[in-house]
């Protein structure tokens, strides 16, 4: 049995509310949130699949936790990436779970993580880049894996995305925190035009050492990117070639990474 804890501690890292249990916990906290409350998740084993539902409105993901995880309830700026009902309010549901065997091995979107935040933590999978949007929370590269897809316009949610900042070397890299099979990506580019150029032409660098590179359409559908199962812990979109428009903001809203943990 794993025990898990949740707790809620403020600004001064005072307790407001804690739940514990073994393989499964949940947490009501009947408090609306301050600036500085943070969410901690404390497990007694380390390198483990868990649903964990850090709000209610944000929905449970699936993830891969190689150490205890603490969750920065956003504010200010922060939040505008995120919906409105999120956080908010005086009443709020988390739960911890560890994962079962069978949803282990399920082929999946193992991209997808609205619990991401905008640093590194023990928590997987998790989005980076060498660039983001004037440093702005809307154009974050967790955005594209909060499983939010909507992509006719920009900014503030549903809107958010990866945002370049016309840089040409713009790179952001999926690291999953082990061991993966995958054989299907699925990019979805921002299409608010005539506002966005689009990426005629991406690569897909894998941390096996292989590469794969991919044309691209104007689009505000799905681009289906199938390639040979590798095993793989992260992987970097990269090598972005803009088409000739006069637009200089391509954008990325979501991308998904299909297959299996090894």
């Amino acid at each position: 049995m794993c025990k898990l804890t949740l707790q809620v501690v403020d600004k001064n890292g005072t307790i407001i509310a804690q739940s514990m249990g073994e393989d499964f916990t949940d947490l009501a906290v009947m408090r609306t949130y301050e600036e500085g409350d943070r969410i901690l998740l404390i497990s007694s084993e380390k390198n483990i699949h868990l649903n964990w539902q850090v709000d209610d409105a944000l929905g449970s993901a699936f993830v891969y936790i190689t150490d205890d995880v603490s969750y920065i309830i956003p504010f200010g700026e922060k939040r505008i990436s995120y919906s409105p009902k999120v956080f908010s309010g005086d009443r709020h549901y988390l739960y911890a779970e560890v994962a079962r065997p069978e949803e282990i091995s399920l082929y999946r979107n193992l991209a997808l993580n609205p619990a991401d935040q905008h640093r590194d933590v023990p928590c997987y999978p998790h989005a980076s880049a060498n660039v983001e949007t004037r440093g702005e929370a809307v154009f974050a590269a967790k955005n594209a894996i909060d499983g939010v897809r909507a992509n006719l316009s920009h900014g503030e949610w549903p809107y958010a995305s990866w945002g370049i900042n016309r840089q040409d070397d713009a790179a952001m890299t999926i690291d999953f925190g082990r061991e993966i099979v995958t054989d299907q990506i699925v990019l979805f580019t921002r299409a608010d035009f005539p506002h966005d150029n689009w990426w005629r032409e991406v690569s897909i660098d894998f941390s096996d050492g292989s590469s794969e590179t991919f044309s691209l359409e104007k689009s505000s559908h799905a681009h289906f990117l199938t390639f040979k199962a590798r095993k793989i812990t992260s992987l970097t979109l990269c090598r972005l070639i803009k088409a000739d428009d006069p637009s200089p903001f391509p954008a990325l809203s979501q991308i998904q990474v299909y297959g299996k943990v090894v």
